[in-house]
């Protein structure tokens, strides 16, 4: 009866995940779909390096299989199971796998091993030469974050609360720890961040905490946000998106909430502004870019002061996490077109269509190429170029 009721509790966050943006209106607004595009003048061309495609890509759920960059090669998962390590300068495809398992989760990337999650709530370790199976683990919940390795430990923070320590050679257990969960919150974990001799993790209830990477003692527990509201939909305040790190500091930002700068070494919350956001940040021209659940674009000054620019013209579009490439912030939408915005003042320069299955996939950059992949498996890479610039 337990089963049963906990895959009920996860059918039901999936549903929510998948309508929490269309419902988040509070003005009595009729509008649910993307808004329209809106013509530019356009600055800058996307331009195609190559293209390549896996699998059925994220499958028909919310799932956020984002491909991990390595080196020379890129190791990406689709949600029926298949595996590819691929070059980053051709799109060549060098090995690949098939697990013949649905993924939800990966793809994490340590010294010699890649580690990717199953729906069935294990984490599967395979060698990074040729994609062999080394072992797989159960741990009880769904792995959704790309599980992260450091000196032969692999960390893996589960949709379920639970943040473990696992042995990089047969997956046995070194520590867990498991965090409370609100009654409601979305499908999604954050990615958790090494940062010298510590984990730091957010978790479903608005806080990150910083666990000693040895033993999983807890050496700081900061509250990045605090629950509002009178129905369990309006007090989900989970840190979804991957936690950044930059000079020293730790950025977190939350559904509902805020994003705030945390000191690592003692958890003091330094400043925070409201925000709202499951996607990823990124950073550039002393700006920390938070794409927000409505689809707007905002720029706020690390420092604290607050929001430099915000750009709203791609209102419910649903918008991946943000890179950054030359001097422009880029992101990709439900329809699947990828907007390249000014990190000087937000003003739409370009804007391309990868795959009409659409992109919810944080985008990477690579060098000075762009990184996508798609809903529907396409796996590109472009250049951010002059228009007159002579690529195919």
């Amino acid at each position: 009866m337990a089963q049963a009721a906990l895959i009920i509790r996860s059918v039901v966050l999936s549903l929510i995940a998948l309508t929490l943006v269309a419902c988040s209106s509070t003005d009595g607004e009729e509008e649910t779909g993307p808004a329209p595009l809106l013509d530019f003048e356009e600055e800058r061309k996307f331009n195609k390096v190559w293209s390549s495609s896996v699998g059925d890509g994220q499958g028909g759920i919310f799932n956020r299989l984002n491909p991990a960059v390595d080196g020379d090669l890129i190791y990406v998962a689709s949600a029926q199971g298949e595996i590819e390590a691929i070059t980053v300068e051709a799109g060549k495809t060098v090995w690949d796998a098939d697990l013949e398992q649905l993924l939800v989760g990966g793809v994490g990337v340590g010294e010699n091993t890649i580690y990717v999650g199953t729906a069935a709530g294990e984490v599967v370790a395979l060698n990074k030469d040729d994609g062999e199976t080394l072992w797989s683990i159960e741990l009880g919940g769904e792995v959704l974050a790309a599980p992260q390795e450091k000196d032969g430990i692999v960390y893996v923070q589960t949709f379920d609360g639970q943040m473990l320590a696992l042995n990089v050679k047969d997956g046995e257990r070194v520590w867990s720890f498991r965090n409370n969960l609100p009654v409601l919150t979305l499908r999604g974990t954050s990615t958790p961040l090494i940062y010298r001799d510590s984990i730091i993790a957010g978790f479903a209830n608005g806080r990150v905490i910083s666990f000693e990477l040895d033993t999983g003692a807890v050496r700081w527990n900061t509250r990045v946000t605090v629950a509002k509201g009178d129905s369990e939909i309006q007090r989900i305040i989970d840190i979804d998106a991957p936690l950044l790190e930059h000079n020293g500091l730790i950025y977190a930002v939350s559904y509902q909430g805020k994003i705030a700068a945390i000191d690592p070494a003692s958890g003091r919350r330094l400043w925070a502004n409201d925000a709202s956001s499951y996607a990823g940040m990124s950073l550039g021209f002393g700006n920390i870019y938070v794409v927000g659940e409505d689809g707007s674009v905002t720029a706020f000054e690390k420092n604290g002061q607050g929001a430099r620019w915000a750009q709203t013209v791609l209102e419910r579009r649903k918008l991946t996490g943000s890179a950054i490439l030359s001097s422009y912030v880029i992101v990709g939408d439900v329809e699947g077109y990828l907007h390249a915005l000014s990190q000087v003042d937000g003003r739409i320069a370009a804007r391309t269509k990868v795959d009409s299955d659409g992109i919810q996939v944080d985008l990477q950059t690579v060098d000075d190429m762009l990184l996508v992949y798609s809903n529907g498996g396409k796996l590109v890479m472009y250049k951010l170029e002059e228009k007159s610039s002579g690529w195919f």
